[in-house]
């Protein structure tokens, strides 16, 4: 067996390096010559010599070796059962199994292939780990996700991955969150971030149904994450629009009359010298007027009156009217228009409204800074497809992720004298004009509001 062995292992060898019919011959001769084998023993000598043949293969060449070295294991197995069968019925007996046996490979060889490509193109990350940890099948878009050549992962297990060279430490980062989930947690099914703000499903299968392997699916559904939040924002805003449209003008009665009583109070609180105190009243129920008149907007559900303007000419009524502000305020605007002449069809007065609105919420971050740099806001246009988008950079105190998955909620703000309606108003102007608003942001770096509106030609 030994001798049998030794002959085999370079006869492999020889037919994988060409797969030449010449080299094939030699698994026929090998057959013809066994002695004292069973059927058994030459599939073990078989499995042995391809191991051998493995471990020396390229990596994204080893998992091609086994399937290429089957045509060979036919033909020693076909020989060797009918090497004292020369002629006669019997061994055209022997050659139809052996071209059964080819056929039933191709077949299996076919449907593998189908299958893994269908895995291939999935949207999903699918990676497979077998029981002992190795990575035993990876596909092109968890490569993607993952950033690493998919041939430099092959039979890698779980350290080698996260020791990889050119492996991010931000998804190294993701990958020990998953490892955390599944195996502490056991968790199956779970939502995370990624450092880029992607929102990704992630699902674990494992158990009896995989003999011991893990499957991971990782699924980018920010998509989803956005339809999902548009529908609760206009959740939120049509109850808002109820509650603002039921008790608004009950409120603005009672301050009209209390504004009316003390502006005739005021002489005599200025005899007393109290006039402070009538200030004080008079102002704060101007703040509560203001913040009626932000429920009532907000609880608007009109359409735009739409016009046909240039964006550079409404972005330049914008720099007007917050320029002296930002003088103020030490803080320096730039304006950049890369498509002047791009024409939008909206409500000027409401896009102006979300516009200034923006440029008050990035002054207001750059001022917390309290002058620990110069302050710089950017105005960008350039035309985006079918979209125009207009880009308000700043270099402000920036937020974080859970203040930005709040940052449209009605009510919601950081500011102590703020209402929390200035956004939450301005993602419905947008929406009503067919446009999307994004944000993104850094704390210490400083935030980026992008407005997108359908551009008309």
């Amino acid at each position: 067996m030994l001798s049998t062995s030794r002959r085999y292992f370079p006869a492999l060898a020889a037919y994988l390096r060409t797969e030449s019919p010449v080299s094939l011959q030699n698994a026929v001769e090998l057959g013809r010559t066994l002695e004292g084998v069973q059927p058994e023993d030459i599939v073990a000598m078989h499995h042995a010599a391809v191991q051998m043949l493995i471990a020396n293969a390229e990596p994204e060449e080893a998992l091609g070796v086994y399937d290429r070295s089957f045509p060979f294991l036919i033909e020693t197995m076909t020989a060797f059962r009918g090497k004292k069968l020369q002629t006669g019925p019997t061994f055209e007996w022997y050659t139809e199994m052996k071209e059964q046996l080819n056929r039933s490979r191709r077949s299996v060889v076919d449907v593998k292939n189908k299958y893994e490509s269908v895995l291939q193109h999935m949207d999903s990350g699918i990676a497979l780990f077998d029981s002992e940890g190795t990575l035993s099948f990876i596909n092109l878009q968890m490569a993607k996700l993952l950033d690493v050549p998919r041939k430099t992962l092959a039979g890698c297990n779980l350290r080698n991955i996260l020791f990889h060279p050119q492996l991010k430490r931000s998804v190294k980062r993701m990958i020990l969150r998953i490892c955390k989930e599944m195996v502490l947690k056991r968790s199956r099914y779970f939502e995370m971030q990624d450092a880029q703000g992607r929102h990704l499903l992630i699902t674990i299968t494992y158990g009896d149904q995989l003999d011991g392997q893990y499957l991971v699916s990782v699924k980018d559904v920010s998509e989803f994450k956005q339809i999902e939040q548009t529908a609760y924002q206009n959740d939120k805003l049509a109850m808002l629009g109820k509650i603002a449209a039921s008790i608004a003008h009950e409120i603005r009665n009672p301050l009209t009359s209390i504004r009316g009583f003390i502006q005739l109070l005021r002489p005599h609180l200025m005899t007393l010298g109290k006039e402070e105190y009538a200030r004080i009243i008079l102002d704060e129920i101007d703040r509560a007027n203001d913040i009626i008149y932000e429920f009532l907007n907000s609880s608007k559900p009109t359409a735009p009156m739409a016009q046909i303007v240039t964006i550079e000419s409404l972005l330049k009524e914008v720099m007007l009217l917050s320029e002296s502000e930002a003088i103020m305020r030490g803080c320096q605007m730039h304006l950049e228009a890369y498509d002047a002449q791009a024409k939008v069809s909206i409500d000027v007065k409401q896009i102006k409204q979300v516009m200034l609105n923006i440029v008050k919420n990035a002054l207001d971050a750059i001022t917390e800074l309290g002058g620990a740099r110069s302050g710089r806001i950017d105005i960008v246009a350039r035309k985006d497809g079918a979209f125009v988008e207009i880009s308000v950079r700043d270099n402000g105190k920036g937020m974080n992720q859970s203040t930005m998955s709040r940052l449209f909620d009605p009510f919601f703000t950081t500011k102590q004298q703020g209402t929390g309606l200035g956004l939450s108003v301005s993602y419905r102007i947008i929406r009503n004009h067919g446009g999307t608003i994004r944000v993104s942001s850094r704390p210490g770096e400083g935030t980026e509001f992008k407005i997108y509106l359908p551009s008309v030609d």
